[in-house]
């Protein structure tokens, strides 16, 4: 059966109170799960799951995760029971192999996952496995995983990765309307303006991102960063690359997002 090449998504989550809201940001992920070939699973890669080593979601059913605090209990009442696919998670191994993938039965889907799928994919009726970002590797080795999950778009499965390009919490302000720092709004800009950049991961401006004046600010830890990398190393020669929504909100947390295909 030949698949239609799925897109991949890089979304921008911001707040866990995205869940329970409805913003511009919001409306352009359900959008999205509106307007593009539904996918036959979903391989979620967030900045809230964050190991040594890689490992991938391997059960049924997946739980759902409230890695959060201080919320309102609505937020800890909401579940995304979206079943699990242990076949994918076995693909994904044998896809990154000689990367050694853990199978993991006891994480499940955390907030950076389902808190943008649950606007997608209300109904949860699309398998997701999750897979793990290994915090120990460098920058280009994320890109180059993204690389080869690329196969995996060309079966049916929409990867949809979920961090933020600016994400620092020390200097966030919370008015409504608070304006973005200068060095928020500069790397944000630099993110964009190289999306379409095509060469070697070692190459990449976006891979050596820290090199940006505005890097350590705008990421004093890496993790919201690199899941874009998945996805832009997921990217084939002849696709696209789309900005579906855009924004800097309470000045230091970037709501970009990035579609491939």
């Amino acid at each position: 059966m030949k698949h239609v090449r799925m897109p991949a998504l890089f979304l921008g989550h911001g707040s866990p109170m995205n869940v329970l809201e409805e913003n511009p940001y919001t409306q352009a992920w359900r959008t999205l799960g509106e307007q593009l070939p539904r996918p036959k699973a979903i391989v979620a890669i967030s900045a809230h799951w964050y190991t040594r080593g890689t490992a991938v979601t391997a059960m049924d059913k997946p739980r759902t995760i409230h890695d959060f605090g201080g919320f309102p209990q609505a937020l800890f009442d909401t579940h995304y029971p979206a079943p699990g696919a242990p076949a994918l998670a076995q693909e994904i191994a044998d896809l990154l192999a000689p990367v050694a993938v853990h199978p993991d039965n006891a994480w499940g889907l955390d907030h950076g996952a389902w808190g943008v799928l649950i606007k997608m994919y209300p109904e949860a009726d699309i398998p997701v496995v999750q897979l793990s970002i290994d915090g120990t590797q460098s920058a280009a080795w994320h890109f180059q995983v993204g690389q080869r999950l690329a196969a995996l778009r060309e079966r049916g499965v929409m990867l949809v990765a979920s961090g933020n390009v600016v994400h620092n919490l020390r200097k966030v302000r919370w008015q409504e309307d608070a304006e973005a720092w200068p060095w928020a709004a500069s790397f944000n800009q630099f993110v964009q303006d190289n999306l379409a950049w095509q060469g070697a991961a070692e190459a990449h401006p976006l891979v050596n991102f820290t090199e940006h004046e505005g890097a350590a600010l705008s990421n004093p830890t890496p993790e919201h960063y690199l899941p874009l990398l998945y996805i832009l190393g997921s990217r084939q020669p002849d696709e696209p690359v789309t900005v579906p929504v855009n924004g800097i909100v309470m000045s230091a947390i970037s709501m970009l997002s990035v579609q491939v295909g």
